[in-house]
């Protein structure tokens, strides 16, 4: 992209506490209470495609988008039915749970997105909807990235509520960008670029347009005017442009997988990323191979595509007991929800595709 100028808007500090090595957001402890959510099979609902009663959450969940609400921290958690699946063949629906301090949740008894008789059913059946990221506009209005997977083309797709609970599908991300050209592309992990305002990450306009990184195998930048019909950066001649790439002998030698939604600081666009650690020689040697853990990437202000530091080593990663078992034994924490809370950074995470746990800012 050429002559990528930023319109001027105020930069918000991340938080109070220090800022060790120039990071704006590095140290975090995770509570004993960790993990803070599991699996529960006395909740059930009628599927609406299937027309019987399923155990919504049995299996396992895990992977939350977390937003702000009513002085409350609310969780958008990926929640698997049928445990006796193996991974990536159950039907995933999101369920919502609410919390006054951050740590002790309670679960909304039904799911509150999941694949119904609609125009999307196409993209969303029967594998269900994933790994949700949460933002919210300077209208309030809330808006969620999450993953459509129908067993065959996982697709970026896009929801709006006024409430957490009532969900209007708007459909995959790519579907109308460059004649339809990426309808059809694997494509997953969307983090919209936010800004904070009155301690909330808002969704902020950059030239009049709202941007956002994603992907796992690379890091893209796309652009939107309406927060649901998004445009790929490409190249020159024609391809995806590549803002961030694996990096052989670390820790996402593997992915580099888009965390949390990005926030704007006085450092600039900060970006927490999950990057996975290779199953061959390239893998970094300190970690166990396959392993899933939690970088960061600061950006240009005044050019969300230039890389100004990147983190070798991560920040977060498997060191609990649960997090290295469950459906991915190889270790996971996989970081999708970041709010700052009564003074404090609280990070939601994935734990071996079976929990969900909770990282505090020191």
């Amino acid at each position: 992209m050429k002559n990528f100028m930023l319109i001027f808007f105020p930069v918000f500090t991340l938080s109070c506490y220090s800022q060790p090595n120039n990071w704006p957001l590095n140290k975090f402890e995770k509570p004993t209470e960790n993990p803070i959510l599991k699996a529960d099979s006395t909740f059930t609902f009628t599927d609406p495609i299937k027309k019987t009663i399923v155990r919504w959450q049995r299996a396992d969940v895990f992977n939350p988008g977390a937003i702000i609400k009513d002085d409350k921290i609310f969780l958008l958690y990926r929640a698997e039915d049928n445990p006796a699946a193996i991974l990536g063949g159950r039907t995933s629906r999101l369920g919502l749970a609410e919390s006054t301090d951050g740590i002790h949740f309670t679960k909304h008894p039904e799911p509150v997105l999941f694949p119904d008789n609609d125009a999307f059913q196409e993209y969303d059946f029967p594998g269900g909807c994933e790994d949700p990221r949460l933002v919210q506009t300077e209208d309030g209005m809330y808006v969620v990235l999450y993953t459509s997977w129908n067993y065959k083309v996982p697709r970026l797709s896009v929801a709006f509520s006024r409430d957490l609970i009532k969900w209007e599908k708007k459909g995959p991300a790519f579907a109308k960008a460059y004649n339809g050209k990426y309808k059809d592309s694997a494509s997953k992990s969307g983090s919209i670029i936010t800004k904070m305002i009155n301690n909330k990450q808002v969704a902020a306009r950059i030239n009049g347009r709202y941007w956002m990184y994603w992907g796992e195998h690379i890091i893209n930048l796309a652009w939107s005017d309406n927060l649901y019909d998004w445009h790929p950066l490409l190249t020159e001649t024609g391809t995806l442009k590549a803002a961030v790439t694996t990096r052989p002998g670390k820790f996402d030698s593997d992915l580099t997988e888009c965390g949390p939604p990005a926030i704007i600081t006085n450092k600039g666009i900060v970006l927490l990323y999950n990057g996975k650690n290779s199953n061959n020689q390239n893998a970094d040697s300190s970690l166990p191979k396959g392993t899933y853990s939690v970088g960061q990437i600061i950006f240009d202000k005044n050019n969300p595509e230039k890389v100004i530091s990147r983190s070798d080593k991560p920040f977060l990663k498997p060191t609990l007991p649960h997090e290295v078992s469950g459906q991915y034994k190889a270790g996971t924490t996989f970081a999708e929800g970041l709010v700052f809370f009564k003074g404090k950074w609280f990070l939601y995470y994935g734990t071996a595709d079976s929990f969900v746990g909770v990282a505090i800012s020191k």
